[in-house]
């Protein structure tokens, strides 16, 4: 992906380790479980063994909940999945989008829980490039990464309820969210969190662009 204009605290070659450790400093200022260099290694240890595992957690969930949900709420699965990552300009990423989280879990009970759709939002600025949701009780805020792919990574906190703002990342390691964001077309996208602390296994936040006003 052609990122060059994507974000100024994008952990990268480019910046070389002193960016990357004055990039760990402002996202994890309170906390001194931190490595120095660029993304992955600035976050906590937990947090870089969630990423570490991405592959093979998403390998095996998808499984589980393949042979355990309802076939209608399989369609609507697969057809948040459809696609893989594309190389696509940062300014097409900015704006509004409609999303919503899929929570998968190895979980007979419910494997796949489809929430509703609310809104989101990228912002494309000087400081760089920045996700938040704005509606719905649980609600993500963070900045992607150049990681060299056509994917990006995704370091952000989670505000609960009626909090008016999400935490820092590190704050409250509860609530720290990373993950790889997938875009597919200028028109849909999904962000994947492997192993999030709350409730499930596997996370998906997907991300379409809202229908043009008639």
């Amino acid at each position: 992906m052609k990122l060059a204009n994507i974000c100024k605290p994008l952990a990268r070659s480019l910046a070389g380790k002193a960016a990357g450790a004055l990039m760990a400093g402002l996202l994890l200022a309170s906390t001194g479980a931190v490595a120095d260099g660029p993304f992955p290694d600035m976050l906590s240890t937990t947090d870089r063994d969630r990423l570490s595992r991405y592959e093979p957690v998403r390998r095996a969930t998808l499984k589980y909940v393949r042979e355990h949900a309802s076939q209608a709420d399989l369609l609507v699965l697969e057809s948040v999945l459809a696609g893989s990552a594309s190389d696509i300009a940062p300014a097409d990423l900015a704006g509004d989008w409609n999303c919503r989280t899929l929570k998968l879990a190895r979980k007979r009970e419910l494997p796949l829980a489809i929430y509703a759709s609310f809104r989101c939002r990228i912002i494309d600025d000087s400081a760089g490039l920045h996700l938040e949701k704005l509606s719905g009780s649980q609600r993500t805020a963070g900045t992607f990464y150049d990681i060299g792919e056509t994917k990006l990574g995704y370091v952000g906190a989670q505000a609960l309820g009626n909090e008016t703002s999400p935490p820092r990342y590190g704050h409250s390691p509860e609530r720290n969210q990373v993950g790889y964001l997938i875009p597919v077309s200028v028109t849909h996208m999904r962000l994947e969190f492997p192993q999030p602390p709350y409730e499930s296994d596997f996370d998906i936040l997907e991300l379409r662009r809202p229908l043009p006003m008639p």
